[in-house]
């Protein structure tokens, strides 16, 4: 199993930048395909991005595409979500998963972290 905590959360201001972090402890980190999710209240919780073992493959939903770029560091077991142009819409909860497929569909993940508030004023 693995461990995920995330942090990096706050208020901020729209235009601003912030980097959400994912720290993971227990079984190899590399070993499994990381994303970000989140999830605004009175909302679902919606899939944001995705990154591979390696970091060589991305994916992201279209909302925040151009805007986010989801990174992992698997010599520090971290993985990242920096947000630039942030939105008021971007308003939620972040949370990291981690799943052992192959690809990583958004239904995939099994391991989640407690998640991380983001608040974005206009």
């Amino acid at each position: 199993q693995v461990q995920l905590v995330e942090s990096g959360g706050r208020l901020v201001q729209a235009g601003d930048s912030l980097r959400l972090s994912c720290a993971a402890s227990g079984r190899n980190f590399r070993g499994y395909v990381m994303a970000w999710f989140r999830q605004a209240p009175g909302k679902e919780r919606e899939f944001v991005a995705r990154i591979s073992l390696s970091g060589g493959s991305t994916y992201y939903t279209d909302s925040v595409k151009g805007r986010f770029t989801i990174s992992r560091d698997n010599a520090k077991n971290t993985g990242y979500l920096q947000m630039n142009s942030l939105k008021p819409e971007d308003t939620a909860v972040y949370y990291c998963a981690a799943t052992l497929s192959d690809y990583g569909y958004p239904n995939d993940y099994d391991y989640w972290g407690q998640g991380t508030q983001v608040t974005v004023s206009s």
